[in-house]
């Protein structure tokens, strides 16, 4: 079980997180778009948070600014950083705005404020681990949903937090980081979710 633990690591990427949050809000939210809206914003959504930062990470790797995809240094960090939130402005003005996609605006929004905080610990050293930032912002997303909606996900909410776990003890086990940054993430990733249930549940 061990050695399948880095598995979780990279399956479970950040990078992933807001096409999946896109797709578990298209399946649980209700929403009035139509299939081919939801492809084209799928399409974006996918373009602005994968494509154009793993892009942006191999021009950084020729130019030896970043070893890994998993940025284990702190340094390393900010530039991916800055550019998530500048790409995160970009969809949430022009994309996933309020008035169309309220709840996703919201889960995109709060996961803005998330990358601020990561951000500005970096200058006091702390690394807070992304990995927790991502997957806990998504997993109390989908809790926000089921309960705006009155759905009863609890297997996929259970399934969340088990992945949460998972990760977790992955970073541990690959060294990554130690417990507090794991919970420092954590935090990070939870609180502005539920700071934004105000606005939308």
């Amino acid at each position: 079980m061990k050695k399948a633990l880095p598995f979780f690591s990279y399956l479970f990427h950040p990078i992933f997180i807001p096409l999946i949050g896109t797709l578990l809000y298209l399946l649980f939210g209700e929403n009035y778009l139509t299939a081919p809206q939801n492809y084209l914003l799928v399409l974006q959504v996918i373009i602005i948070t994968f494509f154009l930062p793993m892009s942006f990470f191999y021009l950084l790797r020729t130019f030896g600014k970043v070893d890994s995809i998993m940025l284990s240094d702190t340094q390393q960090r900010k530039m991916p950083l800055l550019l998530q939130m500048a790409l995160t402005v970009i969809l949430i003005r022009e994309t996933v705005t309020i008035d169309r996609l309220p709840e996703l605006y919201f889960f995109f929004l709060a996961g803005l404020l998330s990358t601020f905080l990561a951000f500005v610990l970096l200058f006091a050293k702390i690394k807070a681990s992304i990995h927790m930032i991502g997957l806990c912002a998504l997993t109390f997303f989908i809790v926000g949903l089921s309960i705006h909606n009155q759905l009863n996900i609890i297997y996929t909410i259970a399934m969340l937090f088990l992945l949460i776990g998972l990760v977790a003890s992955s970073r541990l086990y690959m060294k990554a980081h130690s417990m507090s940054e794991l919970i420092i993430g954590m935090a990070i990733g939870i609180v502005p979710q539920i700071a934004s249930w105000y606005f939308w549940l």
